[in-house]
């Protein structure tokens, strides 16, 4: 039987970063991943149009910092900043009358964050495009912005089929089993007239590009050199 890993939490200890950073006792725990994920659920809710691609959570004493990685970083802010004053407050109340910090950044190239593109591609079948031109297009616009390989795989009724099946197209190179490869992953829903179909979207990018505003806060250091092999045959000198 195959074995499936989630591709980001595969990497989490060498170039990735948790989304929630945070220490709690045991009998606090339960309630405070209860309410990071309500915060987030709120927050992908209220800024739907906003290309949200991830929300980070920091917490100390009784104040949250909530990060939001925003494709549109104008939606969010709204005009003279009215729009994050109003979400702070909303998100208050969301997180039991904490103080809320609320900081925004922009991802400069949305066409190489895997969740922001599967949402993309979700959208095109919502809207009755082909999977195939759908699917097609899209690895040729992130290929083009400079990916080493994409790969995209679409389940469901696709085309309004009667049977579920399941499509794959792959362009470049997508090593999923070395922990050292810059691979981001993203998942989405589209909501057609025949069912539900899943997106799944990885994003081989080059290693240069990895610490950037994507994952601000990953480990980007190189893993040690272990010692140089020997040639067989050869003693200890």
């Amino acid at each position: 039987m195959g074995q499936k890993v989630h591709p980001i939490g595969f990497r989490i200890p060498v170039t990735k970063d948790w989304q929630s950073r945070w220490f709690a006792r045991k009998a606090e725990f339960g309630p405070l991943l209860m309410e990071d994920l309500r915060i987030r659920d709120y927050v992908k809710a209220q800024l739907q149009q906003a290309a949200i691609s991830k929300v980070t959570i920091e917490r100390f004493a009784n104040r949250v910092r909530v990060t939001v990685f925003s494709g549109r970083p104008g939606l969010v802010i709204g005009r003279k900043g009215q729009e994050i004053e109003r979400l702070k407050g909303e998100i208050a109340k969301v997180a039991n009358g904490k103080e809320v910090y609320l900081d925004i950044r922009e991802i400069k190239t949305p066409e190489l964050d895997a969740q922001l593109v599967a949402e993309n591609v979700a959208q095109q079948l919502e809207r009755r495009i082909s999977f195939r031109r759908a699917m097609k297009r899209t690895i040729q616009t992130t290929r083009e912005m400079g990916a080493d390989g994409v790969r995209i795989r679409c389940a469901g009724r696709l085309g309004g089929a009667e049977l579920a099946r399941t499509e794959q197209y792959l362009d470049g190179k997508v090593p999923l089993q070395t922990l050292r490869a810059n691979v981001d992953y993203g998942f989405a829903e589209a909501r057609t007239m025949a069912g539900a179909i899943g997106v799944k979207v990885w994003i081989c990018k080059p290693r240069e590009m990895e610490g950037e505003q994507n994952a601000t806060d990953a480990k980007t250091r190189k893993a040690p050199k272990g010692a140089k092999r020997r040639p067989r045959g050869q003693g200890n000198s």
